[in-house]
């Protein structure tokens, strides 16, 4: 890997600043990438009226996105490894444009899941660089950093992205809103013109085959505890609705998940202030923390104030994991951190399925409660993993 890899441009590494412009800009297109990713959720009654389908084939148009995600980021990863860094992230950008248009424009309900299981690999794409190339534009000392700015963009997506993408579909339609989308991710590929440096690939020699990725120290337990995290995660966050109906706080659902958005994005500012000297005890943090917030909802999931501690408690351990999972997998990944990162991506988007497979048939076959007690499993087995590999994977 040539050095422009590791290092950002001498007045960087020399004044010890970080470069906000440009990591903004990444945390802008992670941002776009969640609001694609989830908008038709808040939308589904429009978009199914006007495609003449289903609400629940319309909520396919989130499954498919996932797909192309898991299915794209690391065969198209292996294949871009030699290309130019901004390049790669120009081709992700400008494909969300022109997928968003498709999907305004589209009157037929197979179209639209095609296009939108394309702007899922184009999401494969950009996840699997995203934070190596903020790794790429500071020195060492502010890796976790600048990863954490630039994976902000997730949390505020789902904490205020999303619920103003619904609230702007209402005033203009669903199809002007996709239209919007096309227009920022147009303004997005300004900024990173202006704002990003642009970095080398790898020579073809330099290049790791994709089979000894999981062959390097540390790899495979980092993207075993993300798996089991995310699908924690995305087990209980899918379903939280139905989780919560039976103890009668259906007209609280939006305002625990503002409680959660709110503590997440805390989460994100305390992870940058710490990540580079504190990763290990940081995820040991984030899992334990976690899996009592679980515990509590288990427990004293009929108290709505224990509910209320619980996803704040939640929102603090979930916010910055996407940080320090990434700045563990890149650690870990040396010089073939993009082909990690690109597994990440596939390991997070499969969590993210499973979590939404097992709750559902969880809560068709042992009802709202058992979601709280499957996800503690889960981030038990986590904790135990970050706990015990701690030479290579979470090094103290």
């Amino acid at each position: 890997m040539t050095q422009t890899q590791h290092y950002a441009p001498d007045r960087t590494r020399n004044s010890g600043t970080l470069p906000l412009a440009g990591l903004l800009a990444l945390a802008a297109a992670g941002f776009i990438t969640i609001m694609l990713e989830t908008l038709p959720a808040g939308i589904l009654p429009a978009m199914s009226g006007d495609l003449g389908v289903s609400e629940s084939a319309v909520g396919q148009t989130v499954t498919v996105f996932a797909i192309g995600s898991i299915a794209g980021a690391i065969p198209l990863i292996s294949a871009t490894m030699g290309w130019q860094r901004r390049k790669l992230l120009l081709l992700a950008l400008t494909g969300y444009a022109v997928t968003s248009v498709v999907t305004a424009v589209s009157d037929n309900f197979v179209l639209t899941l095609i296009i939108r299981f394309v702007a899922g690999v184009f999401a494969g794409v950009l996840w699997g660089i995203l934070a190596t190339y903020a790794r790429r534009m500071v020195t060492p000392n502010h890796h976790g950093r600048a990863i954490t700015i630039a994976l902000a963009g997730t949390p505020v997506a789902l904490a205020i992205g999303t619920p103003a993408g619904t609230l702007l579909a209402g005033l203009i339609g669903w199809r002007f809103t996709f239209g919007v989308m096309a227009l920022l991710a147009l303004l997005l590929i300004t900024w990173v013109l202006a704002a990003v440096p642009d970095f080398a690939g790898q020579a073809k020699g330099e290049r790791t085959p994709v089979a000894r990725v999981f062959s390097a120290p540390g790899v495979l337990p980092v993207v075993i505890v993300t798996l089991l995290y995310v699908m924690a995660h995305n087990l209980l966050y899918t379903y939280i609705a139905s989780f919560l109906a039976p103890v009668g706080m259906s007209d609280s659902v939006s305002a625990v998940l503002l409680v959660f958005g709110v503590a997440s994005l805390v989460s994100i500012w305390i992870t940058g202030a710490l990540i580079d000297r504190h990763l290990r005890t940081l995820m040991i943090a984030s899992s334990a923390l976690f899996a009592l917030a679980v515990l509590a909802l288990g427990i004293l999931a009929d108290l709505p104030a224990a509910v209320f501690i619980s996803a704040a408690l939640w929102g603090l351990a979930f916010g910055g994991a996407a940080s320090l999972l990434q700045t563990a997998a890149a650690d870990a990944g040396g010089p073939a951190v993009d082909l990690v990162q690109s597994v990440m991506v596939t390991g997070w988007n499969i969590g993210i399925a499973g979590g939404g497979i097992i709750g559902g048939l969880l809560l068709s076959g042992f009802g709202a409660s058992s979601l709280a007690w499957a996800t503690f499993a889960l981030l038990i087995a986590a904790l135990i993993i970050v706990t015990t590999a701690r030479k290579q994977a979470f090094p103290a």
